[in-house]
C-alpha cells in the first residue's frame, strides 16, 4: 500500500499560513509535513492558532536548510506550480498525482509548495518528477498557500477509505391515506375563504394543490407537524372572530 506525500513547504514565510496548511492537510488524512528554511524560523507561536487544532502536523513538523536535504529520501517528487517556467516536466493535475503516488507502491513521494509570494524557483522545480498544476482562470492564477496543498490533499483523500459521517436512515413517506387527510384539511380550511373560486376552475386548482403536496414525499412526521400547523391556523382565526 502507497504511504501518503509528504506536504513539504519550501521557504514559508509566514507561521499562520503554515498553520493553515497544516490544517488542510489534517482534514484530508495527511499528517506529514516538511519545512525547508522557513523564514521566521520554526517553532513559529503563529502557527498554532491557525492550525485550528491541526496540532499533530505542527509538533512532528521536520526542518531542513536546504530542498536538498528535505527531499534526499524521497522518491517521487512532485512540484506545484501555475507555470512550467521553462522547464521541460510532465506536467498532471492534482488527481493524476494521486493516482500515480498510490501507484507506486513502494517508496515516498512528497508535493512541493513554494513561498507565498514567488512560488517555487526554477532550480526547485527541476528537483521534481513532475509538475502538479490546477486548470486556473488564466486572468487570475492566485491561489494561496493553504488553498494549494488542500487542493492535493483532497485529491489524495479520494484514493482512500476516509471515514464518512454517519448515515442517517430517510423515514419512508407517508401513506397515501395520510396525505390524502392533509390535503383534504387543507381544502376544508380554503373552502370557505372562497379559493377554490371561480368555480369552474375550482378542479383544476384542488388537482394543482394535490399535486403540490404530493411531490415533497413528506415522511408521516412532516405530515403530522403541517396538520398541527393548519390545525393550530384554523384555531387562530376562531378566536379572532
Amino acid at each position: 500500500m502507497s504511504a501518503p506525500p509528504i506536504i513539504i513547504l519550501v521557504r514559508p514565510q509566514l507561521g499562520e499560513n503554515i498553520g493553515k496548511a497544516a490544517r488542510a492537510m489534517l482534514n484530508f488524512g495527511l499528517i506529514e509535513m516538511r519545512l525547508v528554511a522557513p523564514r521566521d524560523g520554526w517553532p513559529n507561536p503563529t502557527a498554532g492558532p491557525a492550525a485550528s487544532g491541526a496540532d499533530i502536523v505542527l509538533a512532528n513538523a521536520q526542518v531542513f536548510p536546504t530542498l536538498a536535504e528535505a527531499t534526499a529520501d524521497i522518491n517521487y517528487v512532485y512540484a506545484t506550480t501555475v507555470r512550467k517556467r521553462g522547464v521541460t516536466k510532465p506536467v498532471i493535475t492534482p488527481e493524476a498525482a494521486a493516482q500515480e503516488i498510490l501507484a507506486h507502491g513502494s517508496g515516498r513521494s512528497a508535493i512541493l509548495f513554494g513561498a507565498e509570494r514567488s512560488g517555487l524557483e526554477s532550480d526547485e522545480v527541476n528537483v521534481a518528477r513532475a509538475i502538479i498544476t490546477v486548470p486556473i482562470n488564466p486572468d487570475f492564477g492566485s491561489l494561496n498557500l493553504a488553498q494549494a496543498v488542500i487542493l492535493c490533499a483532497y485529491e489524495w483523500s479520494k484514493t482512500q477509505s476516509l471515514a464518512s459521517p454517519p448515515k442517517t436512515d430517510l423515514e419512508p413517506p407517508a401513506s397515501q391515506f395520510e396525505l390524502d387527510g392533509l390535503i383534504a384539511q387543507l381544502d376544508d380550511m380554503l373552502e370557505p375563504l372562497g379559493y377554490f373560486t371561480p368555480i369552474d376552475r375550482a378542479p383544476v386548482t384542488r388537482r394543482t394543490l394535490r399535486n403540490l403536496l404530493t411531490k415533497p414525499a413528506w415522511n408521516a412526521l412532516e405530515v403530522r407537524t403541517l396538520r398541527g400547523v393548519l390545525t393550530t391556523l384554523k384555531r387562530m382565526r376562531r378566536t379572532e372572530q
